[in-house]
């Protein structure tokens, strides 16, 4: 299982690194396209899409895709767009997060699977549109994320009690989450007193924040943190609605591509409503 592991992550860092800092955004783009292709694929699996029938999710990605690429060139979209998108994100998260696996087990299939193309795509347009913003933008946020991941991990198995939500995902305490909120917090000073003392820029995701102020710098860290752990919680409710261990087995040693970008999936448009303001 370790070396399936080690084997794919090095293969995914071979083809996720150059076109993450190619200065085209093209080559992101088809990435991005690809993950959540694959992520819209195991999205139909778990909702009820037989193995075929599965595919015509990523095909309506694929659709949306060309037709933002054809139709607007690469070029940014509006803050109302990125406001809509986490507004559907977040509110289909809480809803769902307070009623527990079996309220998403009892919607309608047909919503579900619309649901899961908004959201999906949103998700998608986002990490291309944070290259547009800047690839130390992209990068301070994905970050982010896989500090959140990493620092609940270890926070939760060393202090962990309380369970966060015990009928979605025992694993996780509230112990882990704020271990995971204070080690972004300590990313983020860390990166923004390197960034002044080194002349690296401030095109990152913190620095953002920060220009509103200290307390908004925190206030904004947080809910970062807090929409990662959610993204991670939501696709956790919807394998145990379905049955399921992993999304798939797409990722030898790592189970599905949704397993992998579940925490990163909310935060994207989040991210990028907040570097427009």
């Amino acid at each position: 299982m370790l070396k399936q592991r080690v084997i794919t992550a090095v293969i995914l860092l071979l083809v996720a690194l150059p076109a993450l800092f190619h200065p085209s955004p093209v080559w992101l783009g088809i990435l991005g396209l690809a993950l959540i292709a694959a992520a819209a694929w195991e999205w139909g699996r778990l909702n009820g899409l037989g193995l075929t029938t599965a595919f015509s999710l990523p095909a309506a990605c694929v659709g949306v895709f060309f037709g933002y690429w054809t139709g607007y060139a690469f070029q940014p979209l509006p803050p109302i767009f990125w406001l809509a998108c986490v507004v559907v994100w977040f509110g289909t998260i809480v809803f769902f997060l307070r009623l527990g696996s079996a309220s998403w087990q009892a919607t309608p299939k047909w919503i579900r699977l619309v649901l899961g193309l908004v959201l999906l795509i949103s998700s998608g347009m986002s990490l291309l549109q944070a290259k547009l913003v800047g690839t130390a933008f992209l990068i301070s946020v994905l970050c982010l994320v896989w500090t959140a991941d990493i620092a609940a991990y270890f926070a939760g198995r060393r202090w962990g009690k309380r369970k966060l939500a015990p009928t979605i995902s025992p694993g996780k305490s509230i112990e882990g989450l704020a271990g995971a909120v204070m080690a972004v917090w300590l990313l983020a000073i860390g990166w923004t007193v390197a960034s002044a003392s080194w002349g690296m820029g401030n095109d990152h995701v913190f620095a953002r924040l920060l220009a509103f102020g200290w307390p908004v710098f925190f206030a904004g860290l947080t809910l970062l943190t807090l929409a990662s752990a959610a993204g991670d919680l939501f696709e956790s409710l919807i394998k145990r609605a379905a049955g399921a261990k992993d999304s798939s087995q797409l990722l030898p040693g790592h189970g599905g591509v949704l397993d992998r970008l579940d925490a990163l999936l909310p935060v994207l448009p989040l991210a990028v409503l907040i570097s427009m303001w």
